[in-house]
């Protein structure tokens, strides 16, 4: 791969970041395997950001989370690379995220972030240095405007709970409509329509030109895509970017946990007490209308498959149910393939992958289709329904609710796993066979601890 040899800000007195601006993209060669690899890698840390955020979590911890992200999975092997992968990592995914305005917001927000979170550990030479890339045309407030509003800047310095020290005398002066957070935060002095920015809030000033800069550049590369990469690279790389928005980067459940099988005697009560609120849906709706359309089925099937359902056992399952309705004949001519398909022995004989909380979340189920995230495309009113039935209690469930209005589904879920546990799941729910997993690993240690 060819260097970059102007990745990184470099000022007038030779100051050196390593953050960079992602102003245009480099003139690289880039191999197929790392343009995929490296923008995994920096989605890992984007989903990272996204969850610490629904979370809630506070500044202090979001600092630290962003930056062990970051270092666990932006590193190098060689150390000369870590920049070359920030910046190709970034604009593979400005390709992947710039298709829709949902995409776009997603991705601007967390981009952002991240920006914002790497600006802020940088010394205050590089972080002038930065500022002056963007052409920002602010000066420093001179020694005398300074001694003149000393007061008042260290009064609301005291007042956010920070002195000023040496390093923070450094103050901008700025029109206090570039700096909306700080103002809605009463973190500035204001005079006269001009915010005073001390050296440690230029984030604030930097982030709304990265964020400007970023926004109109995504409206950009979806014309381009739209207009003329999509086409182009119908057969290279358009494959990789539409996947990679809703790909999934946890480990893989084509095969059950280690000497993990469940057997059809114990399915009825495993649903109950494992299944996540998707899969329990479907198997509920098999057991009631005895059918699922295809959706369904291959939702179901892999799940169950997962989970340690053998081959002869599955087909057991559904031809017990589709029998009654559609006939054990029409079930062998109809369905029974399907079924061998996604355990590898028919067809391409693949090793079909048990659903991801992503895909189940970006399909669309149509009229009389049971698949699909409940989360996302359940009224409320079934819904609070279905999470009743679950256990979940009246205050986790208007919490479960409120991260549904918001759209995180997963962390929804995540809610709803800990209320019927009463276990925490730090690291959120990403695949239904991984709820299951984690559900039985709580209850066998629950039943050890009760059984000495």
């Amino acid at each position: 791969m060819e260097a970059v040899r102007k990745s990184s800000s470099v000022s007038n007195n030779g100051v050196v970041s390593k953050l960079p601006l992602y102003r245009s993209a480099p003139p690289l060669e880039v191999r197929l395997e790392d343009f995929e690899l490296y923008a995994i890698d920096r989605l890992r840390v984007l989903k990272g950001i996204s969850d610490g955020l629904s979370r809630g979590k506070k500044p202090d911890e979001m600092a630290k989370l962003v930056l062990d992200l970051w270092k666990t999975n932006m590193k190098n092997q060689h150390s000369s690379e870590v920049v070359n992968k920030d910046i190709i990592s970034h604009f593979v995914l400005r390709l992947v995220y710039c298709r829709t305005e949902e995409l776009r917001k997603w991705f601007l927000s967390m981009e952002t972030t991240l920006f914002r979170y790497r600006f802020r550990v940088e010394t205050t030479e590089v972080q002038r240095a930065l500022m002056a890339e963007f052409d920002l045309p602010y000066k420093a407030v001179s020694n005398a405007e300074y001694e003149s509003v000393k007061d008042k800047l260290n009064q609301v310095m005291r007042a956010i709970g920070q002195s000023t020290t040496s390093t923070d005398a450094i103050f901008y002066k700025v029109p206090f409509e570039e700096v909306p957070e700080l103002v809605a935060g009463r973190k500035v002095f204001i005079q006269k329509g001009n915010a005073y920015i001390a050296m440690n809030q230029v984030v604030s000033l930097v982030i709304t030109q990265f964020r400007s800069h970023l926004s109109k550049a995504l409206v950009l590369t979806n014309r381009k895509w739209t207009s003329m990469i999509r086409e182009q690279e119908k057969d290279r790389l358009a494959p990789i970017i539409e996947a990679l928005s809703t790909s999934y980067l946890g480990p893989d459940y084509s095969q059950p946990r280690e000497h993990a099988e469940i057997s059809l005697k114990d399915i009825d009560q495993i649903a109950k007490s494992s299944f996540p609120l998707c899969m329990r849906h479907l198997f509920q709706k098999l057991r009631e209308d005895h059918h699922l359309k295809h959706g369904g089925r291959m939702q179901l099937g892999l799940f169950l498959k997962g989970v340690g359902l053998k081959l002869d056992d599955a087909l057991a399952f559904w031809r017990a149910e589709f029998s009654r309705k559609v006939g054990a004949e029409r079930f062998d001519k109809e369905y029974a393939y399907g079924i061998r398909h996604n355990y590898g022995k028919e067809g391409k004989r693949t090793d079909y992958t048990p659903y991801s909380c992503q895909k189940i979340i970006s399909s669309a189920p149509g009229v009389g289709d049971h698949h699909g995230c409940p989360y996302r495309h359940f009224s409320e009113e079934n819904l609070r329904a279905a999470l009743t039935r679950m256990g979940v209690g009246s205050r986790p469930l208007e919490d479960v609710m409120d991260k549904v209005r918001n759209r995180h589904y997963q962390l929804a879920c995540t809610l709803t796993f800990e209320a019927v546990h009463g276990s925490s799941c730090d690291a959120g729910v990403n695949h239904p066979n991984q709820y299951y997993n984690d559900s039985q690993r709580i209850l066998e240690s629950k039943k050890s601890s009760s059984n000495p």
